[in-house]
């Protein structure tokens, strides 16, 4: 097993207590101003902008980008299958985006994990996979590959929680205890969302055991309505103060018009608890606006929550139990010591926005990695339809430039080296990041990558000249005679004559070549 690297930290020396001094004349118009705020200026990144009104992080965890100006050290490590190797990712450059390339090449013609992401904050609060606790048993760490997205025109990767994967730091520095006062927010996924417990990232107990009402202080995303009425569909940011998911002082909604995030693809989400009488929630689209507050006022009215009693350990992806049948998505986040002012909640989701989350490949119309491309039917019948995700469902349907911002999302892909050949592609959603086309029962459906052998066969297609001349075909992987077809506006992996339907012998040949079309998604 070859060694870690060296982990470089952010120092704080008295140079670089100018770069402070410089941030706190930026925010001064914004932290005693009135009106909307401008955008935080892209040297003031989140920790930068919280420690300059007064409330420093204490954690700062993200695999896509540094959280500091001037940190440069690794953001996350990943251990490879083939010899159990580990090595840490980190920044392009100081401040930068991470060097998703360093992880392609070590984990080229094998498969990684993430195994530990690092705190950028000098309390060195790293979180490592989570142990076995009182409702869960020991979890896996992630799939290094699951959830490549672009973000600041940079192919990254985030961190993509499926059932029984998540992680933990039980012995922590800084991190508020016993009624302290704290802040934290995430960037997350609208799209990656189930009704389990927990998808939380925040304070929770030091044993793995839940130990009482208050003994967490966690921001939790989904669609699990504990305390009924929630009002809409979800997901939801709640509050995980233990033993419930609080929308308010009385766990269920006070807020009609909190019907939840929507299928945003990326969520800012944000909680902040002074530890004795009050806490406030808030969201954001993390592409574009500002903050919504859903709830702000007193703690939970039922015993021992005010006071609050947290503990100080910190948890992604599960319960302080390890309650593990959540899925979610974390990109990035931080808590902060002390309750961070309204204004710095805003310069850091104006950063947030100007990060790029989501936003053009800089490539389109061609079968390489990174590229976003549309595909369109080729049969006689149907050269004006696209294959788009419905429902999880891959059909074909009419798009054109008149057609809504949701339907020439759902038609757009981004091309991505095959998860099970990378000489082949696999195909990711535009507007649900870490889903994937792959086939199951034949049908192909929009699912997101779990990490296993046969989602990554079944979700790897091998391009090749189309069967009727022209455009192209794409073979499965793992069905090489089968290829994707669409039949009765539906899409298949399908052969040349067979038992099913989708392998009627009439217009295969035209039904399975594709034209590679520039994508409808702007």
């Amino acid at each position: 097993m070859s060694p870690t690297p060296p982990r470089s930290r952010p120092r704080r020396p008295s140079s670089a207590a100018l770069s402070v001094l410089a941030v706190c004349a930026g925010l001064a118009a914004l932290l005693f101003g009135t009106g909307a705020p401008p955008a935080a200026a892209a040297s003031s990144l989140p920790c930068d902008v919280y420690g300059a009104a007064g409330t420093p992080c204490v954690a700062a965890h993200s695999l896509v980008r540094a959280l500091y100006s001037s940190y440069n050290g690794p953001l996350y490590q990943v251990q490879r299958a083939r010899d159990g190797a580990k090595t840490g990712i980190g920044p392009l450059s100081a401040g930068g985006y991470a060097d998703a390339a360093a992880q392609d090449s070590f984990c080229s013609g094998t498969t990684c994990v993430i195994t530990e992401i690092y705190d950028q904050s000098p309390r060195h609060n790293d979180l490592t996979i989570e142990g076995a606790g009182g409702a869960g048993a020991a979890d896996v760490g992630a799939p290094a590959d699951a959830l490549p997205v672009t973000v600041g025109g940079h192919q990254v990767y985030g961190l993509e929680i499926s059932a029984g994967m998540g992680y933990r730091d039980n012995s922590t520095s800084g991190v508020a205890v016993n009624g302290q006062a704290e802040g934290m927010y995430m960037v997350t996924s609208g799209t990656h969302v189930n009704n389990r417990c927990c998808f939380d990232y925040g304070n929770a107990e030091t044993n793995n055991m839940d130990t009482g009402n208050g003994h967490m202080d966690a921001i939790n995303f989904g669609t699990e309505c504990w305390f009924a009425p929630c009002y809409g569909q979800g997901p939801w940011v709640q509050a995980d103060l233990e033993n419930g998911l609080f929308q308010s002082d009385a766990g269920y909604s006070r807020n009609t018009s909190n019907t939840g995030t929507g299928p945003m693809p990326f969520v800012t989400a944000l909680l902040k608890n002074n530890g004795q009488n009050h806490f406030a929630l808030k969201y954001g689209n993390a592409q574009s606006g500002g903050l919504t507050t859903t709830y702000s006022g007193g703690e939970p009215t039922a015993g021992g929550y005010s006071p609050m009693h947290q503990e100080g350990a910190i948890v992604l992806g599960t319960g302080g139990d390890n309650s593990n049948g959540s899925i979610g998505s974390f990109f990035e986040g931080v808590m902060t010591s002390g309750v961070p002012t309204d204004a710095a909640d805003n310069a850091v989701q104006a950063g947030i926005v100007s990060a790029g989350y989501g936003g053009p490949t800089g490539s389109t119309g061609a079968l390489t990695p990174g590229s976003e491309i549309s595909l369109r039917a080729t049969t006689s019948c149907c050269t004006t339809e696209y294959v788009r995700h419905r429902h999880d469902t891959a059909v074909i349907s009419a798009v054109t430039s008149a057609s809504s911002a949701l339907d020439r999302s759902d038609a757009t892909w981004i091309v991505r080296r095959g998860l099970a050949d990378a000489s082949c592609v696999s195909l990711e959603s535009r507007n649900y990041p870490g889903d994937f086309l792959r086939h199951f029962d034949y049908r192909l459906q929009r699912q997101p990558m779990d990490g296993t052998a046969q989602f990554r066969a079944d979700a790897t297609f091998c391009p090749q000249t189309g069967r009727s001349g022209k455009g192209t075909s794409f073979a499965s992987y793992n069905y090489p005679t089968r290829y994707l077809r669409h039949y009765d506006h539906t899409v298949y992996i399908a052969s040349n004559g067979g038992s099913n339907a989708w392998d009627s012998s009439t217009s295969w040949s035209d039904d399975v070549s594709w034209a590679v079309s520039s994508p409808w998604a702007p």
